[in-house]
């Protein structure tokens, strides 16, 4: 494996020299941008691994230009950590809500930068092999942040968002109901279909997305949760009424045994209550 690569952001060269040189003799690779428009031409030629970002810059500033680096789906897994000397809540709320990971205050305390850094790049790199594993499978991965915008896509998902909407591929309208699924059809009678998987992030939410082949039936959402024959069977009693105590009886297993595989069915088909699993279970299994 190669060594980490780190980009640092700062308009100041002499104010980040020992940093620089520690993070060397940790083994990383390190290259600067004196700002941000600089940044983001190094960026056109590498992939960094994680960015430390100066807030305060002539021109650009650190949270626009770490907003366009967030903007484009190639760079938007990198974290980005603020250094700056800016410590007010309205500062720092607007480094987070510009799509930075951490926030430290200047001047710098190398420890801490090098103890924070090792844990995002490790974090970033679990994340994105995770990820791309996904798209290797052949399903995509939408990440919405609590603004409804997109915050990260696999290259799969871009793909295919550009293929289903074209200009509007950063529009998530079509995600915002209160439907655990949602789809968008092509004249060919191709689907991109998107299942909400739940919260990743402080408001995050993720979605995985796959192609359904024209002609193809759309898969019941039970059929999509993997159940279990055992679990399908206390499922299919849950929806004809009977009660834990019954259906214990009738498949000869304990009312406790039966309460635990209704915990894996709720779970399984993302639903909270027994009402809303037995409704699901009445439109699919009859």
């Amino acid at each position: 494996m190669g060594k980490n690569i780190v980009l640092v952001v700062d308009d100041v060269p002499e104010s980040i020299g020992a940093l620089c040189t520690e993070l060397e003799s940790e083994g990383y690779t390190v290259l600067v941008a004196p700002d941000g428009e600089t940044a983001l031409q190094r960026l056109d030629m590498v992939s960094p691994d994680a960015i430390l970002m100066d807030a305060v810059m002539p021109g650009m500033s650190g949270f626009e230009t770490c907003r366009r680096i967030k903007a484009q789906p190639v760079w938007a897994h990198v974290p980005v950590i603020f250094m700056t000397g800016l410590t007010d809540t309205g500062h720092i709320v607007e480094g987070f809500a510009a799509g930075g990971v951490d926030y430290v205050v200047k001047p710098v305390r190398t420890a801490e930068v090098l103890a924070r850094l090792a844990t995002h790049v490790r974090n970033a790199r679990a994340v994105r092999l995770a990820r791309e594993a996904v798209d290797v499978g052949g399903l995509g991965v939408l990440v919405v942040d609590a603004h409804g915008r997109p915050a990260w896509r696999s290259p799969l998902a871009q793909a295919w968002l550009t293929e289903f909407l074209g200009e509007c591929a950063d529009d998530t309208d079509w995600l915002q109901s209160e439907a655990d699924e949602a789809e968008r059809t092509a004249p060919d009678g191709r689907a991109l279909v998107a299942h909400r998987m739940g919260e990743v992030g402080l408001g995050e939410t993720m979605w995985l997305l796959r192609l359904r082949p024209a002609g193809e039936a759309p898969a019941s959402r039970i059929a999509m949760a993997a159940l279990t024959p055992r679990e399908t069977e206390v499922l299919s009693w849950i929806a004809k009424g009977k009660t834990n105590r019954d259906v214990a009886e009738i498949l000869g297993i304990s009312p406790r045994t039966v309460s635990k595989h209704l915990e894996h069915v709720f779970e399984k088909l993302g639903v909270e209550t027994r009402a809303a699993a037995a409704a699901l279970a009445s439109r699919e299994l009859g």
